[in-house]
């Protein structure tokens, strides 16, 4: 017999529904709410495009009474704080009848950490927080990078053969990877704000950085060009890996150089590497120096998150790393 979904079911639909608010939520959290009411979802709610309204603003409006009684599943803790764009959500919860709150992971936000939760359970509220904090963390990794660290969310993009090259000696490169790699490629590009390559790509290349999957063409990120001379139209000069930047999220996207300056800042936070099943031989490589000192200090900086077959070509998935996470 089939077991009814549990609380960690239904939050990993609240965790993919956040997704889908990336990047198109910024500055606010790209957040996901679900209303299970007896078994059955009366409602869903993902952060809008600007960042309002809200996830559970979304659900609530949809549900209407069916809300009375439901428990919701939200992937970051409903925020205690109203502002000019519209009210809290832990007060729209409350106002709504829900029994229980489920939460994935508490905000960081000081106008809001722990206290959502805290006024969600004097109204009654029955809840239960910090269930899937590592998996809603990562839905939202540009917000929290921004919130908690103070810096864009930095995804590294390399396309090699097995041998770790990007292009032949000659600078030829198109194309390393088939069809179905290239698609997921334009697919990362739509979840950031900006896409940023080196100047010898640029020079090399001409790249148009732009989003080509059918449906998501008004997705394409802003365009960052590595240098530190001036960029052309349309693009934004960036000199350094620490550069300040208005932005959440950055996808570098080639060359070695921009790739290796970034590493060697550790401002990398994933890393995507698309292998191609064929060899090269005499190229160009992936990296140059990283400013790695000794070889004991390459391990235990990334960890696999995702590995599988694009066609015939393999992508693994890494994350860095860091303190507490």
């Amino acid at each position: 017999m089939r077991r009814p979904p549990a609380d960690a079911d239904w939050m990993a639909v609240a965790i993919a529904l956040s997704r889908r608010g990336r990047p198109a939520a910024a500055p606010n959290p790209n957040v996901g709410c679900l209303l299970v009411r007896d078994g059955i979802v009366v409602a869903r709610g993902w952060t809008q495009p600007g960042g309002r309204p809200h996830a559970e603003a979304v659900a609530i409006a949809a549900a209407g009474t069916t809300a009375r009684g439901a428990t919701a599943y939200v992937s970051l803790e409903p925020c205690a704080h109203a502002s000019a764009r519209g009210g809290c959500c832990t007060d729209a919860l409350i106002a709504a009848g829900v029994a229980r709150v489920v939460i994935a992971a508490q905000d960081p936000d000081p106008r809001t950490d722990g206290r959502g939760i805290a006024r969600l359970q004097d109204a009654g509220v029955e809840v239960m927080f910090n269930m899937a904090a590592a998996d809603a963390r990562r839905a939202m990794a540009p917000w929290w990078s921004r919130t908690t660290r103070g810096r864009p969310f930095v995804t590294l993009k390399l396309a090699t053969s097995l041998d770790g090259r990007i292009a032949r000696a000659d600078g030829s490169s198109r194309w390393i990877t088939g069809d179905r790699a290239r698609a997921h490629g334009h697919l990362e590009r739509a979840r950031h704000q900006a896409i940023l390559v080196g100047r010898g790509t640029f020079d090399a290349d001409a790249p148009r950085l732009d989003v080509r999957l059918p449906g998501l063409e008004d997705r394409s990120p802003r365009k960052l060009l590595f240098t530190r001379g001036a960029a052309p139209d349309g693009w934004t000069a960036v000199a350094s890996p620490d550069a300040a930047l208005d932005v959440d999220s950055i996808l570098v996207e080639g060359g070695a150089g921009a790739a290796s300056a970034f590493l060697a800042a550790d401002r990398v936070d994933r890393l995507i590497l698309y292998r191609a099943p064929i060899l090269i031989g005499d190229g160009k490589p992936a990296l140059n120096d990283i400013g790695l000192a000794d070889l004991a200090d390459a391990h235990g900086r990334w960890r696999p998150t995702d590995s599988r077959l694009l066609g015939s070509d393999r992508i693994d998935v890494y994350e860095r790393v860091r303190e507490g996470s």
